[in-house]
């Protein structure tokens, strides 16, 4: 049995493709639902003992830091001996000035710090962290922003960032568990690119008109928009190829936003 703890977006799709593979499945969310149980459901420490896996994808608080299930449940999964996963972020490498960072790169060098720590403890655990740029899928993309209006095109040429499909997180992961392979992983597209480039493809892809050019002005950007314009890296992740074979249904934005497309014009 799986276990998955915090059942949001990419988790939904990573217990979709493990269900598909024969496995079973179990969610827990902070409530209560049709798919999932509560958070403090009595009966949680008890699946955790009984799983063959586990897989956080719960983020630390952003009020003290801490990470929701090291806090609960920390001494059962010392003691368990299911296989650890956690879904981190490729924030923990900080900013590098554009330049290429692999899973031997030091982390904590950025402005999450918490989730450094996270990534630390759940290592310190004996976890497969698998660390994740941003996340895009169906709902969840430049498509929707540009039917919505919120699309933006900022100029700053260079600004460089790797994305990954929801489809291929729950695609690797399932490899990771599938092989048997340890350590940590980054979870990356092949291609980087600027954020206005993405944009222009969704409008492109839906025929509408592009979103003005604006200048780079931090002053006009949302205090979680300046912090992610404030870094600057590019990710490599060859290293989950070659410990488990698996290569990207989307190896890129293009490839990523024809298939979401593709996917709803089906519908």
């Amino acid at each position: 049995m799986l276990l998955i703890l915090g059942l949001g977006y990419s988790a939904r799709r990573i217990a979709a493709a493990m269900r598909a593979a024969g496995w079973e499945v179990t969610g827990v969310r902070r409530a209560a639902s049709a798919e999932a149980r509560a958070f403090d459901d009595p009966a949680v420490p008890e699946l955790v003992g009984a799983a063959r896996a586990v897989l956080s994808s719960v983020p630390p608080d952003p009020a003290t830091g801490a990470d929701p299930v090291l806090e609960r449940f920390g001494p059962l999964l010392a003691a368990t001996g299911a296989r650890l996963l956690y879904l981190s972020s490729t924030g923990v490498y900080g900013d590098t000035g554009g330049a290429v960072v692999d899973e031997s790169a030091p982390v904590g060098g950025g402005r999450r710090s918490a989730r450094t720590a996270a990534d630390r403890a759940w290592q310190a655990l004996g976890a497969t962290v698998l660390r994740l740029p941003g996340i895009y899928g169906p709902g969840r993309s430049a498509l929707d922003q540009v039917r919505a209006g919120t699309a933006r095109r900022i100029d700053r040429p260079g600004h460089r960032f790797n994305r990954i499909h929801v489809d291929d997180i729950a695609g690797a992961t399932r490899a990771i568990l599938e092989s048997g392979a340890a350590g940590v992983f980054n979870l990356v597209d092949w291609h980087p690119a600027e954020p206005r480039a993405v944009t222009e493809e969704a409008c492109r892809l839906l025929a509408a008109p592009l979103p003005p050019l604006e200048p780079f002005d931090p002053a006009r950007l949302s205090p979680m928009a300046r912090g992610f314009w404030a870094e600057r890296r590019v990710v490599a992740g060859w290293k989950l190829a070659r410990c488990t074979g698996y290569r990207l249904r989307h190896p890129d934005y293009k490839a990523g936003l024809r298939a979401i497309r593709a996917e709803e014009q089906r519908a």
